[in-house]
C-alpha cells in the first residue's frame, strides 16, 4: 500500500486551526473531508442525470432530422432558407457532442459509484475500528491520518470527474477527455485496493490481540472474517 501524505486544503485547514487537538480533531477533519466527497459526488450524480436528460433529447432530435432528410435532399432545396440550413447545422453539430456523452455517461456513472462504495467501505471500517478496544488512542489517530489521506485522494479523483463532465460544454477533445477519465480511473482503483487493504491489515491486528478463542471468535464475527 502507498503512503498516504497528507495535505489539507485551504478549507480544512481553516477548520483545522479550531479544532481539538489529538484524535478528536483527527475525527472530525475526516468527518468534514467525507462530507466534502457526498457533495460532489451528489453532484456529480445531478449533472450526469442532466447530461442522460440531454442525450434523450437530443436523440430524438436526430430522429426528427434523419426522417425529414430521409424525405428530401437539403442540398437540393433550393427555397429552404439560410435559417432552415443553419437550424439543422446545429443540430448536427449538437448531436457530435451526444456521440460523446452516450459513450462516456456510463463509466462515469460507474467511477462515481466506485467512490460511492470507497466512502460507504471507510464509514464501515472506521464505525468498527473507533469503538474496538484493542487499539490504543495513538493507533486510533494513525489510522484516521492514513484514513484521511485516502479521503482526500478520493476528491481528487471527483474534481477530475467533474473536469471531464464541464468538458462536455467546451471544446475540449475525446482523447483529452479519456486521457482524464483513465487517470482518475486509475487512482480510483488504487484508492480502493489500499483502503481494503489498510481495512484488513487493522482488522487482522485486532483479532492477534485476542486473549482467549472466545474472543477470536466474536472479533471475526464482528469484523466479518470468514
Amino acid at each position: 500500500m502507498k503512503k498516504y501524505m497528507v495535505i489539507l486544503p485551504l478549507s480544512a485547514m481553516t477548520l483545522f486551526v479550531a479544532l481539538p487537538k489529538g484524535a478528536d480533531a483527527q475525527f472530525i477533519i475526516a468527518d468534514v473531508i467525507k462530507a466534502a466527497i457526498t457533495k460532489v459526488i451528489k453532484a456529480i450524480d445531478l449533472k450526469v442525470q442532466r447530461l442522460q436528460n440531454q442525450t434523450i433529447w437530443l436523440q430524438n432530435a436526430q430522429k426528427t432530422v434523419e426522417n425529414q432528410l430521409h424525405k428530401f435532399k437539403l442540398d437540393e432545396i433550393s427555397e429552404w432558407s439560410q435559417k432552415q440550413k443553419d437550424l439543422y447545422g446545429k443540430y448536427y453539430k449538437e448531436l457530435q457532442t451526444v456521440k460523446s456523452v452516450i459513450a462516456y455517461y456510463e463509466r462515469i456513472k460507474d467511477m462515481t459509484n466506485k467512490q460511492t462504495s470507497l466512502l460507504n467501505e471507510y464509514n464501515h471500517a472506521w464505525g468498527l475500528l473507533r469503538n474496538d478496544k484493542h487499539f490504543s488512542g495513538d493507533e486510533l489517530t494513525y489510522m484516521q491520518k492514513v484514513y484521511r489521506g485516502i479521503l482526500e485522494e478520493s476528491v481528487k479523483n471527483l474534481d477530475e470527474l467533474m473536469l471531464v463532465i464541464k468538458s462536455f460544454q467546451t471544446e475540449m477533445s475525446d482523447a483529452k477527455r479519456l486521457e482524464l477519465i483513465n487517470a482518475a480511473a486509475d487512482r480510483m482503483d488504487t484508492n480502493y485496493s489500499d483502503l481494503h487493504q489498510f481495512n484488513n491489515q487493522n482488522y487482522m491486528l485486532s483479532v492477534q490481540r485476542a486473549r482467549t478463542e472466545n474472543e477470536v471468535i466474536t472479533l471475526r464475527k464482528y469484523y466479518g472474517i470468514n
